[in-house]
């Protein structure tokens, strides 16, 4: 059976920090509640500095969201590997994530509501 999925409007204001900088802020951020896993913000890619994002090349394939595309985040000092994810494609049930970023939470990028 395949986890419950849903997609709501992020209350409040997010913000993705990586490297010192801040990559965006969004008050139109969107979370997705997958099952027992933890809760994914969802950014507006037009919220978000692209510039400081490199495509990876690496992909994934979940069965209930469709095919991710992976970007590494270059900062000053370092490249965060694979650090943010994207659906370009969703499937028609999520199709809500389509346009947005999603980002790995890790000592070195700090996603939160401010």
């Amino acid at each position: 059976m395949a986890p419950k999925i849903t997609i709501t409007r992020a209350t409040g204001t997010w913000v993705v920090r990586a490297g010192g900088a801040v990559l965006g802020e969004s008050k139109n951020a969107l979370e997705l509640s997958e099952g027992d896993h933890p809760s994914v913000i969802y950014f507006p890619r037009s919220d978000i500095a692209t510039a400081f994002l490199d495509a990876s090349g690496h992909t994934s394939h979940c069965p209930h969201k469709g095919d991710a595309n992976y970007y590494s985040i270059v900062t000053k000092s370092k490249t965060i590997e694979n650090a943010v994810w994207s659906y370009e494609a969703p499937l028609d049930a999520v199709s809500k994530i389509k346009d947005h970023l999603a980002f790995y939470p890790s000592d070195d990028v700090a996603v939160e509501r401010v």
